[in-house]
């Protein structure tokens, strides 16, 4: 029996409140939510800025309709959502005090011409403070996850995209960061270590269901016969039973909070 879906503010519901504070929107900022989803960050930001307001932007259609959705069913009159890729959309030239993302920012195929968007975006001294996943060994969920389905005698290297599509892990590197956000018009640029459990789901089969979602879960089981992709889905559901507890299946992880100011 499986319990309540997962989606992905329960799985960071952990780093959403890193998040919060380390934003302190103010009552009448205009924030920019960069790779929103289905608004969950979005709409704490807008009801923070009660005489301001926040924009959500997100490539996926279905995840911006369900972000207006919820945002109407909660009556957040100072909230707005667009589908449009960051990377190439026009923001008005200094039309937001602040820009946010959580994990939304490591999937541009040209991260400093994203970044100048945002920039640009932003007032003069306007902040950016983002969430971005560190490096894939430093995850446990993800390590956890390719050797489950590697299998025993694998040998498990690498993580992320693996070349199996977008690497979440794109910016993990500090130096890398910095280099992108100062080439992409930004400054005062800072990285502060966090560590917090990511939650899969109240029991196993709720998170193997959550967990087939990903990216690199669906790229290994394609490369497998029918036979094996049934042997590597029951070693993953063994691998999340084991971090089953208390609280549900939890994984540690490992993110940069990142801080910077527009110049």
């Amino acid at each position: 029996m499986t319990g309540a879906p997962v989606d992905y503010d329960t799985e960071l519901v952990r780093y959403g409140e890193v998040l919060r504070r380390a934003c302190a929107v103010g009552p009448r900022d205009r924030v920019l939510d960069v790779g929103c989803g289905a608004g969950g960050t979005t709409r704490d930001a807008a009801r923070a800025a009660w005489d301001g307001s926040a924009v959500g932007v997100d490539v996926s259609a279905p995840a911006v309709e369900r972000a207006r959705a919820l945002a109407a069913a909660e009556g957040l009159a100072n909230v707005t959502f667009e589908c449009a890729d960051v990377q190439t959309h026009r923001f008005a030239p200094g039309s937001f005090d602040l820009a946010v993302s959580r994990f939304g920012t490591m999937f541009f195929a040209d991260p400093v011409e994203a970044f100048g968007t945002v920039a640009r975006a932003l007032r003069p001294g306007g902040r950016l403070v983002m969430l971005v996943w560190q490096a894939a060994d430093r995850n446990a969920w993800d390590v956890a996850v390719r050797r489950a389905l590697a299998g025993p005698e694998a040998a498990v290297t690498g993580g992320g995209g693996g070349g199996d599509g977008p690497d979440p892990f794109s910016l993990a590197d500090p130096a890398t960061v910095q280099g992108i956000l100062q080439a992409a018009g930004f400054t005062g640029i800072g990285l502060t270590d966090v560590r917090e459990a990511v939650h899969y789901g109240p029991d196993a089969a709720s998170a193997l269901a959550w967990v087939r979602g990903f990216t690199c879960t669906g790229a290994a089981l394609q490369r497998l016969d029918p036979d094996a992709a049934a042997h590597a889905l029951a070693r993953l559901h063994d691998t999340l039973a084991e971090h089953l507890g208390t609280g549900g299946v939890r994984f540690d992880s490992r993110a940069w909070l990142v801080t910077a100011r527009r110049r």
